[in-house]
């Protein structure tokens, strides 16, 4: 069929430069922070790998050539990779609880089995550097599904070059159109959106087109690729080192920002001038020395499975014990070393190797790694489904005690379920709750709120509140957008869909109807993935700018009093619940008690609290002080009855992260939200207090109405509705 290759080990030496600098950077991105491009040195290095793979076939059809390339691709790539995400996939289920910041992994994953992994990181709104990437054990399978789509297109454009020299200026031709017209797509997507243009094959195609093109035009200008040693020529050796220091440069300086154009310049010069210079070249230049060692060929041909485990694991870290201190990144560094031993020795060999492969025709070979393909993700997606059976984290095994949804019956109401309804607006949208199957009317005022995730944290107490008053929910849900949040800054997206919750409001509210506003008006402690410095906090609260807005806020406020007081509605508004410093959720299981975003973060003092809480309040009673039908709900007593304040009741949590109240926690407010409203009804301008005790504990005047509502304890079984929903789209 065609003239075998001969080995270039120089090239495992590149790849080994290549993966040490993107293990490096993903452990500790301060020690090489243009680690991230050795990406950019395998797509390079791969076009011109995968050209020489097929350079010298004989001339055949299209079917055979196709069959012939897509056979070598499978075995060489579907195997470790399809060990890695079927591993990956149950260690995700077991230990990644399913929150905001792990929403978009498992379908990356389930993508990344059909290499298009990077067509949904591109469609997130967080790039490769953003705190979701860092926490999705699949983020870097990105660059694979670049190289397998390139793989679609390559021997398209590559099948002529086979008929001979008259048709080789042919595929050169159409090489250089697509590397030409790639790069003008970087260059502009790169301009106004640099997360796609990160990601996507039409934006990378032209380093993975370069490493196509050096090699015809070496192989054009007789260049042969059967013997390892060639002649060359004295200029090609001071070539060589200033390729490697332009390679060098680039991993010590590149910018994320800068990619994939020109950032990825420097490591694409110096990949393509080690490649052409180092051709031919014997192990007495220095370069070839350094890349020929034995420990950096031995990294350099275990690469591919160095780079699919070393993320995975340092993501399991990041989700686990932490991997900021010395122990745990060499402890973590140590592992994906060894996974990839193991991957490269038992996997990425053996298959290469088999000799039954090679006795099958190409069509069968590609027709059963397909199969093989389609059957792992399908297993892969059966762990996903069940995970909620199989996790071993506390809040997968209590999700009721963690997740804002609740179930739809009430043990103390027997027929009585709650219907769970919505719709879109032009900007936002909106979940109405209703009970259905009980007799009576409803015994308290119907109830429009609107806030952001944190409104949504309080769905159990919606659910709870209507299937006990039978009055309606209607819950308008802005993600990200604080309501009325007293701060600056609120985006364009955010007062769009303010405006459309509020025309739509007041075309249904009625005389009577509670108007509830609850969001997000202090800064956070912390967020999902990071602890923010105290000083942040301060200077946020209590800064002129933070003053100013306060203000600004005020105004806006009085007016939407106006506004919904003139229908005769009653508008209450949430005093600010306790904030926290570890997100709760991160830091429930034993093994990761040690992570330092953990550290001492569960507790605050009562005192820190009402100190940070005081500005809030105040421009709060400034804004009820406009209509006697605007009040103030404060739940902070129920929720922190003591000197300190704890994110926990015993093991059970008041609240799910850093600041939204968690199943339980919005359970627990029941009670004390339907005396307030029921009291408005009654006396519009009463400001009332809900009862302070222990969490879980009802003083004995209020628990006759505290006992109407079963609480569930933590070791129950609990039913209803997979809570992942509502936490994956707005938590």
């Amino acid at each position: 069929m065609a003239s075998r290759n001969a080995y270039l080990p120089y090239i495992d030496g590149l790849r080994a430069v290549a993966v040490l600098a993107v293990v490096i950077y993903h452990l500790h991105a301060g020690w090489l922070p243009g680690g991230f491009a050795g990406v950019d040195v395998f797509f390079v290095i791969s076009g011109f790998i995968v050209s020489a793979s097929v350079g010298n076939l004989d001339r055949m059809g299209l079917h055979r050539f196709l069959a012939f390339f897509y056979a070598r691709r499978i075995l060489r790539i579907a195997p470790a990779l399809l060990v890695m995400l079927l591993v990956t996939t149950y260690a995700a289920a077991l230990l990644i609880p399913e929150a905001w910041l792990s929403q978009t992994n498992q379908k990356t994953g389930m993508y990344a089995f059909f290499g298009l992994s990077n067509l949904v990181l591109a469609r997130t709104s967080n790039d490769y550097f953003s705190p979701l990437a860092d926490f999705n054990p699949y983020t870097h399978t990105w660059s694979l599904g670049v190289e397998e789509q390139f793989y679609l297109i390559f021997p398209l454009l590559f099948f002529v070059w086979t008929f001979g020299s008259r048709f080789r200026k042919v595929s050169i031709g159409a090489f250089s159109c697509a590397f030409v017209a790639s790069l003008v797509v970087a260059i502009l997507l790169g301009q106004s959106d640099k997360t796609s243009a990160y990601y996507l094959i039409t934006t990378r195609f032209w380093q993975l087109a370069a490493g196509v093109l050096l090699y015809q035009y070496m192989a054009v200008a007789g260049r042969r690729f059967d013997i390892a040693d060639q002649p060359s020529s004295m200029w090609s050796s001071g070539a060589a080192w200033l390729a490697a220091i332009a390679l060098l440069y680039g991993l010590a300086t590149s910018q994320p920002t800068q990619f994939p154009f020109p950032g990825a310049l420097p490591v694409v010069i110096g990949t393509l001038g080690l490649l052409g210079s180092l051709h031919g070249k014997t192990a007495d230049h220095p370069i070839v020395r350094l890349l020929t060692w034995r420990p950096v060929l031995y990294i350099g041909r275990m690469s591919y499975s160095l780079y699919l485990w070393h993320w995975p694991i340092y993501v399991m870290f990041r989700w686990t014990v932490g991997i900021e201190a010395p122990w745990q990144e060499a402890l973590a560094v140590a592992l994906s070393f060894g996974f990839a031993a193991l991957s490269y020795r038992y996997v990425e060999t053996p298959v290469r190797q088999f000799r039954g492969f090679k006795a099958l025709p190409r069509v069968a070979v590609v027709a059963v790694g397909l199969l093989v393909i389609g059957g792992t993700a399908w297993a892969a997606n059966a762990i996903n489904e069940g995970q909620p059976h199989i996790s071993r984290t506390r809040v997968a095994r209590h999700a009721n005690d963690w997740y804002p949804n609740a179930p739809d019956t009430d043990p103390s109401l027997p027929g009585c379920s709650v219907v769970t309804g919505g719709g879109t607006l032009d900007h936002g949208n909106y979940i109405t709750y209703s009970r259905v199957g009980c007799a009576g009317g409803a015994t308290a005022p119907d109830v429009f709120a609107i806030g952001d995730s944190h409104a949504v944290a309080f769905i159990a107490l919606f659910k709870r509140y209507t299937i006990q008053t039978a009055a309606h929910v209607s819950l308008y849900t802005n993600g990200g957008c604080p309501f009325l949040s007293l701060k600056a800054g609120e985006s364009d997206t955010c007062k769009a869909n303010a405006k459309s919750a509020i025309e739509d409001m007041l075309s249904k509210v009625k005389p009577g109807d509670v108007l509830f506003l609850p969001s997000l008006r202090l800064p956070r402690f912390a967020d999902q993935y990071v602890r923010y410095p105290d000083r942040l906090v301060e200077e946020q609260l209590f800064s002129p700018a933070a003053i100013a807005a306060r203000a600004a806020g005020v105004s806006v406020g009085k007016d939407i009093v106006d506004r919904f007081t003139a229908k005769g509605v009653r508008v209450v508004l949430e005093a600010p619940l306790p904030i926290f410093k570890s997100p709760t959720f991160r830091c429930a299981e034993r093994y990761n008690r040690t992570n330092p975003i953990c550290h001492d973060g569960s507790t605050v003092a009562r005192d820190e609290l009402e100190r940070l809480r005081a500005p809030v309040v105040n421009s709060l009673e400034e804004i009820a002080s406009e209509s006697p039908a605007a009040s103030i709900w404060d739940p902070f007593p129920i929720l922190c009855p003591h000197k300190t304040c704890s994110s926990l009741d015993g093991k059970i949590p008041l609240f799910f992260d850093g600041d939204h109240v968690s199943g339980y926690g919005s359970s627990l407010l029941v009670p004390s939200f339907t005396r307030f409203v029921r009291e408005l009804t009654s006396q519009p301008t009463a400001v009332a207090t809900p009862p302070v005790g222990l969490p879980g504990q009802i003083p004995q005047d209020q628990a006759s109405s505290h006992r109407a509502l079963p609480l569930k304890r933590t070791g129950e079984s609990h039913s209803g509705t997979n809570p992942a929903v509502v936490v994956q789209k707005f938590f």
